[in-house]
């Protein structure tokens, strides 16, 4: 699922759809509002989205309800959090280095 996660984030559209739908649950037709592409391409961006995961779909009547899966980010997340770790734990250990060489410096 990640490997989906990842394909459809490479894509700025799918970014900034995303960005529409932090605020909330929107219906595709207000999401595709907000953009100068067609309504079938915006929803073929859905599509991808809600494959990946990342988004959700629900049907009220004829429409379609759009919104971000918070769970869908967790595997995105904790695959980015091992890369976070691993250089804040090296910017940690150049730090105390540097200040164990000011110290003996000043001694």
């Amino acid at each position: 699922m990640i490997q989906k996660a990842i394909h459809s984030l490479s894509v700025p559209t799918r970014r900034d759809i995303l960005s529409v739908l932090r605020n909330g649950e929107l219906t595709s037709s207000e999401i595709a509002s907000k953009f100068e592409l067609s309504a079938p391409a915006i929803s073929q961006h859905l599509k991808v989205l809600e494959q990946s995961g990342l988004v959700a779909m629900r049907k009220a009547g004829t429409k379609r309800y759009y919104r971000i899966r918070r769970d869908g980010f967790e595997e995105l997340v904790k695959f980015i959090d091992q890369f976070w770790d691993t250089s804040l734990l090296s910017l940690k250990e150049a730090a105390e280095e540097e200040e164990r060489r000011n110290h003996e410096s000043n001694d």
